[in-house]
């Protein structure tokens, strides 16, 4: 979907693009339409200097001067010709401009109307606006005479006169046009600047660099900034919240776990099968116990985590577990990319990265490999391998691993749930756990986790 500064733009500028245009053929209209009718007045004004130059000879005729005040009438070729027409009798006097052009013009006209008509020249494809005026002439007394004033004008330099204008009018609103174009995108980008800044300042969330929205923002988005920064308060105060819950069961419920599984080793009952029973029973409740703590402390993908460095967690734990089994003198080589950072939260990858790389100490016989990097597939994010030299995970078994309680080594001190943590807690980051041989002779296991960077479109 297109930006919202892209989008007021867009129909900004068809608003503005559809107003000049319409601007612009209603000028170009009354343009043309002022010519026209300026040519028609100037038309009129030739006939009525004909009318006034006209006078009866002596014979009694209508006649006009050699000499006119226009000296156009007198140049060959002029665009202006002229000619006095008697209904019965044929044309009087014709204009020497007029000499050597076949115009048709109209024979007569009715007294005291003007007659307009648009003739083409056809030797010279030149078009003629002309006019036609009747008069009825009293040439004696009692004696009267029907004439036609005809006058036609050259239409090329009103043509040329009308596209002079075209040009010169859409060349302004050409370039009001741009410039208002380039005035609305600075406003634009004015007024949405706030929007631009909250989401940098959200994106500053996502990455950990502040904790809330702090910038100073208009008053429509004091509503939306502080439901954000309650949302942000309320989920972090939630998650703290939710985590001491846990912590505080998890201590009430170990006590009292603890106090039986003391009784039945003090005590022993006479019946073997009974102990072995409460015993099964209370190591039951106390797997279940650290499966469902540990199941529901982990947070999943949120907007707002700060990115992680993995290859900080993977260094902490290992030199943890290089403590806890000193004993074996296990060598861990850890090979990680530069700058690769898990968009989580930090007790998440923990929690799935620690009870895959125990299971890796307590089973290698003496080399740990852990190799992470970004994945670049359809679908970017992060994959980390952890390899062991121990006895590896039959693949009719690679399932079953993964669920509550499922140990392959019954012998090795341990409660069956660290596979399956790890494997809840990718889930929930939308990932996948994998199991496979590995090149050093035991396991291999892969958690692949997608990108979880929020996404924020730019304004």
């Amino acid at each position: 979907m297109l930006s919202i500064n892209t989008r007021l733009l867009a129909a900004a500028s068809v608003v503005l693009a559809a107003f000049l245009g319409l601007t612009g053929l209603v000028l170009d209209r009354a343009f043309r339409d002022a010519a026209d009718t300026a040519l028609r007045e100037r038309l009129q004004a030739h006939v009525y200097a004909l009318l006034a130059a006209a006078d009866v000879n002596a014979g009694g005729e209508l006649s006009l001067p050699d000499t006119l005040p226009e000296p156009r009438y007198a140049t060959p070729g002029s665009g202006l010709y002229a000619q006095v027409r008697r209904a019965d009798n044929g044309p009087l006097w014709r204009s020497p401009s007029a000499v050597g052009l076949e115009i048709s013009w109209p024979t007569v006209a009715d007294a005291g109307k003007p007659h307009f008509d648009t003739f083409v020249l056809a030797e010279r494809g030149i078009a003629l606006q002309m006019l036609s005026f009747g008069v009825v002439w009293e040439t004696a007394p009692n004696t009267a005479a029907h004439y036609t004033f005809n006058v036609a004008e050259d239409l090329s330099a009103t043509h040329a006169q009308v596209r002079r204008f075209r040009r010169s009018l859409w060349s302004w609103l050409g370039g009001a046009a741009a410039l208002l174009l380039i005035a609305q995108g600075v406003i634009l980008r004015w007024s949405l600047a706030p929007l631009r800044k909250a989401a940098f300042e959200v994106n500053e969330i996502g990455a950990g660099r502040q904790t809330q929205l702090e910038g100073a923002y208009p008053r429509e988005l004091h509503g939306l900034t502080h439901s954000l920064n309650t949302l942000i308060r309320h989920e972090r105060t939630h998650l703290e919240r939710y985590r001491n819950s846990l912590a505080d069961l998890a201590h009430s419920l170990k006590t009292p776990l603890a106090v039986l599984r003391g009784i039945i080793e003090s005590h022993n009952p006479s019946d073997a099968a009974t102990q072995r029973t409460l015993q099964e029973h209370v190591r039951r409740m106390d797997q279940i116990v650290h499966y469902q703590l540990q199941r529901a402390a982990a947070v999943g993908r949120t907007a707002f985590a700060a990115p992680v460095d993995v290859s900080s967690v993977v260094k902490k734990l290992c030199a943890s577990l290089d403590k806890v089994y000193a004993e074996k003198n296990v060598f861990c080589a850890i090979q990680t990319d530069n700058g690769l950072v898990f968009h989580g939260d930090e007790a998440d990858l923990l929690e799935a990265l620690g009870n895959v790389l125990d299971n890796a100490y307590k089973y290698c016989r003496g080399k740990v490999n852990v190799t992470a990097c970004a994945t670049a597939n359809d679908k970017p994010g992060l994959m980390v391998e952890i390899e062991d030299d121990g006895p590896g995970i039959p693949a009719d078994m690679a399932q079953s691993v993964t669920q509550r309680g499922t140990r392959l080594d019954t012998a090795t001190p341990g409660q069956g749930i660290g596979l399956a943590v790890a494997h809840d807690i990718v889930r929930l980051y939308h990932g996948a756990l994998e199991i496979d041989r590995s090149g050093l002779g035991g396991a291999k296991i892969s958690l692949r986790l997608p990108a979880t960077e929020p996404d924020i479109t730019s304004v």
